[in-house]
Parts: C-alpha cells; sequence; structure tokens
C-alpha cells in the first residue's frame, strides 16, 4: 500500500536576451526579457494548479523572477540558495558557441572531448550537479512538502537531476536541454518498507497526470 508521494519539479527560467543571441550565461546576472517574462506568467498559471507549499530559486534575477511569478499566484514566500546557480561557464560567459571557438580553440577542443577543467574559472557539469544535489537534499530533509517547487537553470537542472538521482556521470550528457520555462518533476514514492525518487517528468510544459501502466504501483487498495 502507497504511504505517500512527494513531487519536486524542476522548472527552468524563462528566456533572456542572451538566450536569444546565443551568449553562454553561467553564473553572470543577467535579467528576463518581456517575452521571459511572459512565459512565466503563463507557466506560472499551470504550475500553481498542483498547489504547491514551497518555492525555491537560485539568487540569480532570471530564476528569481521567474520564481516569484509563481509565488504571486500561489501566495507562496520565495525562498532562495546559491547553490541552485547556473553552473559557472568561467570566461565563456558572455561570448558565443562560435566566438568561444575563435578566442579559445585548445580549451573549448578539450571541453567538447570531455575534459572540462580546461576553461578557466569554470565548474564541470559534476561539481554543479553535486552541489545541487546536496542542496535539494538538505531542502527536503528540512521539511515534507507534497509539491516543492525549485527554480534554477537549464546546466544545474540537468546535472543536479542526474546527481540527485544517482545516476553514472557518463549517462548524464544523454538527458536533453531544457527549454526556457519548461519542468522536470522528481517523484517520491513511499511505500510501507521502501522509499524511492524517480524521474516522471522532462523538459515538459505540461502537468503531470497518473501513469496507469501494468508496472506501477497498485494504489487501489489506499
Amino acid at each position: 500500500m502507497t504511504v505517500g508521494t512527494r513531487q519536486v519539479v524542476l522548472w527552468r527560467h524563462g528566456r533572456t536576451a542572451w538566450n536569444v543571441a546565443g551568449r553562454v550565461q553561467g553564473s553572470s546576472d543577467i535579467p528576463l526579457d518581456d517575452v521571459g517574462r511572459q512565459q512565466a506568467r503563463d507557466a506560472g498559471e499551470q504550475l500553481a494548479l498542483l498547489r504547491p507549499s514551497r518555492i525555491i530559486s537560485s539568487d540569480l534575477s532570471r530564476a528569481l523572477e521567474t520564481a516569484e511569478t509563481l509565488g504571486a499566484i500561489t501566495g507562496v514566500e520565495v525562498e532562495t540558495d546559491q547553490r541552485f546557480r547556473e553552473m559557472s561557464f568561467g570566461v565563456r560567459e558572455g561570448l558565443t558557441w562560435k566566438q568561444a571557438w575563435q578566442q579559445y580553440p585548445a580549451e573549448m577542443e578539450a571541453w567538447v572531448n570531455g575534459d572540462e577543467t580546461q576553461i578557466p574559472g569554470s565548474e564541470t557539469h559534476q561539481m554543479a550537479g553535486e552541489r545541487f544535489a546536496e542542496g535539494l537534499h538538505e531542502k527536503l530533509d528540512e521539511r515534507e512538502d507534497r509539491v516543492t517547487v525549485i527554480v534554477a537553470h537549464g546546466g544545474v537542472l540537468r546535472a543536479g537531476a542526474c546527481a540527485f538521482l544517482g545516476l553514472p556521470l557518463e549517462f548524464w550528457h544523454t538527458f536533453g536541454g531544457l527549454n526556457n520555462c519548461s519542468w522536470s518533476v522528481l517523484e517520491q514514492t513511499r511505500h510501507e518498507d521502501w522509499m524511492q525518487w524517480r524521474l516522471t517528468e522532462w523538459n515538459s510544459g505540461t502537468l503531470p497526470l497518473p501513469v496507469l501502466s501494468d508496472d506501477e504501483p497498485d494504489d487501489a487498495d489506499e
């Protein structure tokens, strides 16, 4: 018999001018543009239907403004945590992909071949994923919320979800990128004798619905 279910919604911020220009943002504090603010309002109206009781955001303004849009709709106060910031891309920040290759060809060659330590000032995906996962575990241990929304950034959300679930590092690249204001969902199902976190939505723009499947636990006796 199922004892209870918790959901964590991992929500990426809305669009920015640097997104449109193809410039790497990373830890740079770039605000939403007008389209991004509308994306946050539209997505916020949907996510409010889940009735989240906790909203935690990166402290960078593009994530925080996105989170505060949902907070205004739901009446839930937004908390911030620097561990949910985007991963730092060091000297690549502010540059397009083409510009980064022009200015740092050897470092970019190493980066695309799996050595992420050669870009001056940058984090690796593993470093960012581990700090995000540490923060998420800590927040979830603090209190029991049925629905928690974490508002952050594409790179750290992808790495953080993989680290949180304990997936081997070599599989992290198999997860696709996240669209602006799309979300992913982690779900913890607790039964009498076991507890498990699973990924139930990825890069979604629709609310999670119950899964009707032969290999899912039968909750009919609740």
